[in-house]
């Protein structure tokens, strides 16, 4: 007897990334995906990084896979980066099946929008978007490594770093990820672009592109092109403060040399993983300044992690209201809802709830500093990929673990909340009465 499945849009966008991360999982494995073989945790690990464009590595990238597996990991983060849904969108499309109302749903969760009216037409512009600006990008790297590389090497460091980079996964065929261009203008000014328009979001994007005007966005829209200008230009100067006079990073380098080091670890914690600094050599006040960044993340409908930006300014902006006593939350000449503050504060205890196991979890199955425990959990839950040096030394649970957390970052807690939490509206209206807080 045939049993058909009835999943709710969370129920089966989760069912889809296990088994396309299985499927990888499979792939890597076989003789000819690994030089010398890898693992079927190591295997795992590294699907589910992929899929979950975190970045973090437990082998080589460029070292333990050969070409066929470095492809599969490129499969893998250009299916969890533009979504799966949005490919899906097109295979129906393709074949001439007609997309109803149910397909319709899962790429509304699939993509994070707030109804499905027009997301069929979304995913697709995702799609050609995405792959022009992944093109254009290749372009431009071609410029730098084919002449260092030749033709073959060089154009496909350019394709893999750029569908890498647009997508915030973080992964490199290189060790040090791109540590070598640490004074490279176009590394540096390709690699950072492509990175902070995946990771700003499709429809702010998009936005931007349709209104000729400030005033005529969407206050999604400004929120997050204001949000990152000032948190990228904070953090620039945090960075290049605070790392100034350090040997093992800033130090040794020019003034442009500075500049440009500062700009490139400022931007990619919200959630790109490059790094052209050594991670592990920076100031204690710096790391713990990147842990706040890939926290917040970057923004909702991209393919960025964290809690995302706006998350964080409605947190913040419903706490200033609350502090002048006011009744509503209000920006730029619109309220905000209840329902989308306490759907941020829902968002970013459970966020706090999930790296806060991860944490513990950690401490009692690895020998390393708190910092170093927090600093990888933070980065695996954010889908980041920046590492201390911890992620290659994990234990068998603690690389379960950070696998288990990576996927819950990468879906969202209230994913999983809402995919196995039974929802019950209450059906009548109590009293309300006060408690004492503070």
């Amino acid at each position: 007897m045939m049993y058909k499945l009835d999943l709710n849009p969370p129920q089966m966008i989760i069912s889809i990334f296990v088994v396309l991360i299985l499927s990888g999982t499979f792939l890597l494995k076989l003789p000819f995906a690994s030089t010398e073989g890898v693992s079927l945790i190591d295997a795992l690990f590294t699907a589910t990084s992929a899929m979950t464009v975190t970045g973090l590595i437990v082998v080589d990238t460029g070292t333990a896979y050969t070409l066929f597996g470095q492809i599969i990991i490129l499969l893998l983060i250009q299916l969890g980066g533009l979504g799966i849904m949005t490919f899906a969108v097109l295979i129906y499309m393709a074949v001439g099946k007609k997309i109803g109302i149910k397909e319709r749903l899962l790429v509304k969760q699939a993509l994070n929008q707030s109804a499905i009216g027009g997301v069929v037409r979304l995913a697709k512009q995702l799609l050609v978007f995405s792959l022009v600006v992944e093109a254009i990008a290749v372009i431009f790297l071609s410029f730098k490594w084919i002449p260092e590389m030749g033709w073959g090497p060089g154009f496909y460091a350019s394709v893999f770093h750029s569908i890498s980079a647009f997508n915030n996964a973080g992964f490199s065929i290189w060790s040090d990820s791109l540590s070598s261009y640490v004074v490279s203008p176009i590394v540096n000014i390709v690699i950072t672009f492509l990175f902070i328009i995946g990771g700003i979001g499709f429809t702010v994007v998009f936005d931007m592109w349709k209104s000729k005007e400030f005033k005529q966005l969407s206050l999604q829209t400004k929120l997050m092109i204001v949000g990152t200008l000032a948190i990228n230009t904070f953090s620039f100067f945090m960075i290049f403060f605070l790392e100034y006079n350090n040997p093992n990073t800033l130090a040794d380098l020019s003034s442009l040399g500075k500049i440009q080091a500062a700009y490139f670890q400022a931007v990619t914690p919200r959630t790109a993983g490059f790094n052209t600094l050594d991670i592990g050599q920076m100031e204690e006040a710096s790391l713990f300044y990147i842990i706040t960044l890939m926290f917040v993340g970057g923004g909702s409908a991209s393919t960025a992690g964290g809690i995302k930006l706006t998350t964080a300014l409605a947190i913040l902006l419903a706490t200033l209201s609350f502090f002048k006593d006011k009744e509503h939350v209000v920006v730029y000449e619109r309220s905000l809802t209840s329902h989308v503050i306490n759907k941020a504060l829902a968002l970013a205890v459970g966020s706090l709830c999930v790296v806060v196991i991860t944490i513990f979890i950690l401490n009692l199955t690895e020998e390393a500093s708190f910092l170093t425990i927090m600093f990888e959990s933070v980065s695996a839950f954010g889908t980041v990929g920046l590492s201390m040096g911890l992620t290659g030394s994990l234990t068998l649970i603690g690389k379960i673990t950070i696998i288990f957390t990576m996927l819950i970052g990468k879906l969202g807690p209230l994913t999983f909340a809402f995919a196995f939490a039974k929802q019950t509206p209450d059906p009548v209206k109590y009293p309300s009465e006060e408690i004492l807080t503070g």
